[in-house]
């Protein structure tokens, strides 16, 4: 009888075992399944960086054939940027910065850092690299000091803040209200800064620029306000707001392709884009360190991982277009050179930033138990709160 019973077991839990025979054919599809769900996730989301890598290898291989590069720069100019900032202003949500009008503390000290001081320490490196007229291109000098006075960027910074555990909600204030300052704030700064009479200036058009396609800003702000429902169908539904990642690849495709045609890269020493690389490197990480000491003086963790992510941020989506706006006229070949710092700066701070993602979380859930547990208290025994 036992041994009946045994082989009767033995008969019940054969199929059990045929049936995880078969199933391990199945695992392994539904893990190579997740794992290719899983990198197509991460190509959409990073969309913006493949595209820039492929109009980059297109702009190297084939070039708009010189004399059209007038015209390619004319409808590119008018067109795309007018499109970049009619849809930005179609998008940036003006409720976000009335809501948070009580926090106008952290409002002045992200801002602050984001056009000033980063602007100041640039523009300190550009007047001492140009003091040796054989150092540096005049162009790319000009590109870095372009870099440090544009707003910081806002769909990489609001994942990335998500991502590290910070206060998403502060990093869209913070980043919308940067890229609605931008395009008033950043064309005074720049004539500011290049209006020294320095050697490296003198290539640069004295006019006043096209700021037309700006007011396409204060349109699409208008029509946000004016009809909230169906600019959100339109945008957010409809997915149209897609158009201005894709506008400014037109654009950095146009930047790229006036520079091969033009042999910027080749009338660039390759020292002076390694100085580029070195630099940007240098600029992100002083930024960050700064935003990190200052911030974790008065403010709360999870803010402190929102600022370190606002304040070193650039974007090239606000500084491209401005560049094609403020200097009209300019030769293919210099406007291409004034927006490479810019291009190179992107992909950097998006790499540093993933690669941050844990030490920002590591760091700020340690605070936040400190905190809990009583600890994570200000010398005057007040725990710090949102200011």
């Amino acid at each position: 009888m036992a041994q009946g019973a045994m082989a009767w077991v033995c008969d019940r839990r054969q199929p059990g075992l045929t049936l995880r025979r078969k199933e391990e054919p199945n695992k392994t599809k539904s893990k190579l399944k997740a794992a290719a769900v899983a990198i197509l996730k991460y190509f959409q989301e990073q969309y913006f960086l493949v595209g820039l890598g492929i109009v980059i290898a297109i702009a190297s291989q084939h070039q708009v054939p010189y004399d059209q590069q007038d015209f390619k720069e004319t409808v590119v100019t008018y067109l795309c940027v007018s499109l970049i900032f009619l849809i930005t202003g179609c998008t940036l949500p003006t409720k976000v910065l009335l809501q948070n009008y009580s926090r106008w503390k952290i409002h002045l000290y992200v801002q602050v850092q984001c056009f000033l001081m980063t602007s100041a320490i640039v523009f300190g490196v550009v007047s001492a690299a140009s003091t040796n007229r054989n150092f540096m291109d005049p162009g790319l000098l000009v590109g870095m000091v372009f870099m440090g006075v544009v707003p910081t960027t806002i769909s990489s910074n609001v994942v990335l803040t998500r991502q590290a555990g910070g206060n998403t909600a502060l990093t869209v204030a913070q980043s919308t209200l940067g890229n609605l300052l931008a395009p008033f704030i950043t064309p005074l700064l720049i004539t500011m800064y290049t209006s020294t009479g320095a050697w490296y200036t003198d290539f640069l058009p004295r006019n006043g620029g096209n700021y037309g396609a700006i007011y396409a800003h204060v349109v699409g702000q208008a029509l946000q306000n004016l009809f909230p429902d169906a600019t959100k169908t339109v945008m957010a539904k409809w997915k149209l707001s897609k158009l201005s990642s894709l506008a400014l690849i037109v654009i950095i495709w146009s930047t790229y392709d006036q520079a091969f045609a033009s042999g910027a890269f080749d009338s660039v020493p390759a020292s002076n884009l390694v100085f580029i690389v070195f630099m940007s490197i240098a600029f992100f990480l002083l930024w960050l360190v700064i935003a990190f000491v200052t911030a974790t003086i008065w403010l709360p963790p999870k803010d402190v991982v929102a600022a370190c992510y606002c304040i070193p941020a650039k974007t090239p989506a606000m500084g491209v277009p401005l560049v094609q706006t403020i200097y009209v006229g300019i030769s293919p070949l210099e406007s291409s050179k004034l927006q490479v710092p810019m291009v190179f700066f992107q992909g950097l701070q998006i790499a540093s930033g993933s690669l941050l993602l844990g030490t920002f979380r590591w760091w700020a859930d340690r605070e936040e138990k400190k905190t809990e547990a009583g600890e994570g208290h200000m010398p005057n025994g007040v725990a710090k709160q949102p200011v």
